[in-house]
Parts: structure tokens; C-alpha cells; sequence
């Protein structure tokens, strides 16, 4: 017998179980790896991260931001959650909003984007009903049915198991919450498309090199992009984890869009 096959290294000849894996762009990472990279890219952006999205957008996504708190129904004394919220643009206004009797809560996976967000709105004058929690979007430590409204705004395509993001979410919701998901989807027009792509992978990256010395990091987001999941798949799958009344709008003929669901 071929010593290199002998059967007692296996006696039960039980199939050794494979690493789960995930994408990491265009790569195929381990699942446990992901987190840490994708935490690399944004302690390297961190810092600039305001200034690239009004370079990398025209300032254009000031708009799709205004629209998104259009479309949240926060009023008065309501409880909202900033998830993914980066440095603090939603936080901001709707600290505004909620008032004294509300809260918002600002909380994102990767501290220095939280360090940026929280000196931000220092900055601006934001205190009183603003709290910063370092929380990861797959198991969210709240309690469950403790906010009126969530928001994650270009965030959900860089978490590893988003279904399960979604469903800790919808716990956290109350009874006729809502859920709005603002992310880069697919144009839904070719020819847009085209110049889309030419302009993520030889301008994006660029940008990101002149601007902060890092051009790996913006071909991670432009890769990432490619591989969120579409307007109606993301809506299957917001349906998926509980939510009802699931629609969503496409923004600048579908290089964004607005995802909204409800918790009944």
C-alpha cells in the first residue's frame, strides 16, 4: 500500500470541511478575512473621505442624499439608525430633525471612520442626541425593536453576509419602521454603462492615488460595485428577511439607488 494514502489518517473517511468564501472585489477571500481588509481600505480613506466622494460624484451625491432623507419619514422625537454611517452626513441632518426627545445613533464597523464622523460632528456643533457605537451590521448589539428608521448608505455591499445584515436589521426595527438602503446598483441604460465601467477602473483609482496615495483601495470599490447585487435581487432579498412594501428608486438612471422596506 502507498504509504502516502494510508487510511488511518482518515478512519472514518469523513470529508474535511473547506473554509467558507466570499468576494472581496473581484477576489475570492475567506469569509473570516474580509472584514479585515475591507477594514484596511477605509482606515486608509478615512481621512479623505469626504473630499473623494465630492471629487468621485460632482458633489452629486449631496443630492442623492437629500432625497434619501426625503423619502425616510423621520419625524420628531424618533429613534434612528446611522449604519454604515461613515462620517456622520446622515447623522447630521437627521440629528436635526428627531430634536431633543430623539436619537440618533451613529455606528459603522471601522473606527477610523468613526473617529472621522464623531470629530465631524463635533465640529458642526452636533451633540446633545448623537451616540457613536462601533457595531458590526451582521450582529447588530441593540436591542431588539429599538429604532423607527434605518439607513445604511453605501455600505451594505462591502458587508460579508448581507442577508444576515438584513435580518438584524429588521430585528432592531419597531413595528412600522423602515429600512432604507442607499447604494451604487447597476445603470439601466447601456450606453451610460459603458462609460460607467471605463470610468470606474481607469479614473476612479487615479483619483485615489493623486488625491490619497492610494489607488488599490478605489479599485476595491469599483470592483465592489460590480459585485453588489442588483436593484431587483437586493429587493428579493430585502423581502427575504421580513420586510414588506420593498421598492426602490433609481438615481441618476440607476448608478444609485434607494431601496426602502417596512417592518409590520
Amino acid at each position: 500500500m502507498n504509504q502516502s494514502q494510508n487510511p488511518n489518517d482518515n478512519p472514518l473517511n469523513v470529508t474535511q470541511p473547506q473554509a467558507e468564501t466570499t468576494h472581496f472585489g473581484f477576489k475570492t477571500v475567506g469569509k473570516a478575512e474580509k472584514q479585515q481588509l475591507v477594514a484596511n481600505v477605509f482606515h486608509s480613506v478615512a481621512g479623505k473621505y469626504d473630499l473623494m466622494n465630492d471629487l468621485l460624484s460632482f458633489g452629486v451625491h449631496r443630492v442623492w442624499k437629500r432625497f434619501t432623507i426625503d423619502c425616510s419619514g423621520v419625524r420628531k422625537g424618533q429613534n434612528v439608525l446611522d449604519l454604515a454611517g461613515g462620517t456622520g452626513d446622515f447623522s447630521a441632518k437627521f440629528s436635526r430633525i428627531v430634536g431633543a426627545d430623539g436619537r440618533v445613533v451613529l455606528a459603522d464597523i471601522n473606527d477610523s471612520m468613526l473617529q472621522v464622523g464623531r470629530e465631524k460632528l463635533r465640529n458642526l456643533g452636533v451633540v446633545g442626541n448623537v451616540e457613536y457605537v462601533q457595531a458590526n451590521a451582521e450582529a447588530l448589539p441593540f436591542a431588539d425593536a429599538s429604532f423607527d428608521c434605518i439607513i445604511i448608505s453605501f455600505g451594505l455591499r462591502n458587508v460579508t453576509d448581507k442577508d444576515k445584515a438584513l435580518q438584524s436589521m429588521y430585528r432592531v426595527l419597531k413595528p412600522g419602521g423602515r429600512l432604507l438602503v442607499l447604494e451604487f446598483s447597476k445603470p439601466i441604460l447601456d450606453p451610460l454603462s459603458k462609460l460607467y465601467n471605463f470610468y470606474s477602473f481607469n479614473i476612479l483609482p487615479k483619483v485615489g492615488e493623486v488625491v490619497v496615495n492610494d489607488a488599490e483601495s478605489y479599485r476595491y470599490l469599483a470592483e465592489s460595485i460590480r459585485m453588489h447585487p442588483d436593484q431587483d435581487t437586493l429587493k428579493t432579498m430585502m423581502g427575504a428577511a421580513g420586510f414588506e412594501n420593498v421598492d426602490y428608486y433609481n438615481l441618476s438612471a440607476g448608478i444609485v439607488a434607494l431601496h426602502r422596506g417596512y417592518k409590520f
